[in-house]
This record gives C-alpha cells, structure tokens and sequence, in this order.
C-alpha cells in the first residue's frame, strides 16, 4: 500500500541522506533516537522541501531508516546470495503511455524494457543489472512480487519502493529466506517516480 501523501526528496541535499545512513546505524541504540530524527527534519528543512506536515515527514523519515538499518543488517547475506532479481516499479518508466515501447507479460506479471529512452530511469536500471547477472522485474505493483517469489528461488532481491511497500514486503522475505535490499524512491506518486541510481548501482555491486 503506498503512503497516502505524495513527497518529492530530490531536490534535498545529497549530505541528507549520508546523515541519514548514520542515523540508521544508531536505531534503537539510544533513547534520543526520534529526537535525532526530528533534528534531521528541522536541519534540512524537510517539511519545506516537501510540503509535508511534520507528521508526515515523520512517518517518510522512520521509514527510510527503518530501510537502511534492514539493508545493513542484511547486506552480509545479500553479498553470498547467487541468485538474484532487480524489482523496479513501472511508474519510474519516462513515458506511461504508448511512447514507452516496453512490453507487457500478464502472466509474470511484468513489463520488459524495450530500451527505447536513453535517459529513461528503467532503461538505465535494466542495463546495468543485467551486466550483473539480475533477472529484471518492472512491476505494476507490489503485490505482484509473491506470485514471483514462490515461481522463482531467489537468494537475493533488490526492490525500489516506497517504504510502506518495502514494511509490507519484508516479513515475507524473511518467512523465505531471501536476503532483501532495498532502495526508496526519492518522489512518490502514479507516475514520474523517482530514485537514485547512483544508490542503485552501489547495492547491486558486490562491494560495500
């Protein structure tokens, strides 16, 4: 389920989300945790970046760390999986209309990059994880990723995702065993979606 207010972070200095990274770190390592937390927002001015109210941007800014701290306590496993798979959402492609090329399989269900807009996040995404041996997803949804994961025995995923879908995804991957990273869209919304790619091919390399 996507969180019920748009947010776009891309426009958020980059030091941002390294504070944010330490953040993660020390989750639940001390009892100033939330009021850390609350200092990020206030220090980069999130609510103004975004338009959220503080109660959002609250709810935005616990999940990413929520994500983060997964992704380092997982991270071990994920690098000694072999087999992996790249689930990207179809809202990230540059067009949502028939100027897209992409190809639909109801059946997976997925859409298969036709690589027909260079500067397209999809095309970008889908060309380097297949230089890493990643079977590729572009998803209309999160719902459709358990229909996959029972078909397929993954020891690995990577997923861009909101943070509500990434909570809702996780108790699944840890009932089967797959080791799970996670990449949050820096804007949400039904179309123009956004994330780092630079992010992107730091957790699908297998170097910290």
């Amino acid at each position: 389920m996507p969180y019920k207010f748009t947010f776009d972070l891309s426009k958020v200095p980059r030091f941002f989300f390294t504070e944010l990274t330490l953040l993660s770190y020390q989750k639940g390592m001390h009892k100033s945790f939330l009021n850390k937390a609350n200092d990020l927002i206030l220090k980069f001015r999130i609510q103004e970046a975004t338009g959220l109210n503080l109660s959002d941007a609250v709810v935005l800014l616990e999940d990413l760390i929520d994500l983060q701290a997964i992704n380092i306590l997982e991270r071990s496993k994920f690098l000694q999986s072999k087999s992996r798979a790249l689930f990207l959402p179809h809202c990230s492609r540059k067009y949502m209309d028939n100027r897209c090329k992409a190809t639909f399989n109801a059946e997976i269900p997925s859409y298969t990059c036709a690589h027909c807009s260079e500067d397209c996040l999809i095309h970008k995404a889908d060309k380097f994880a297949k230089k890493k041996g990643y079977d590729i997803y572009v998803l209309p949804g999160g719902s459709c990723i358990p229909k996959i994961l029972k078909s397929h025995k993954y020891e690995g995923i990577v997923g861009v995702a909101c943070g509500e879908e990434m909570k809702m995804l996780s108790p699944l991957l840890n009932g089967m065993g797959v080791a799970g990273q996670g990449i949050p869209l820096i804007k949400n919304g039904c179309a123009n979606t956004l994330f780092n790619m630079e992010t992107l091919v730091k957790v699908l390399s297998d170097a910290d």
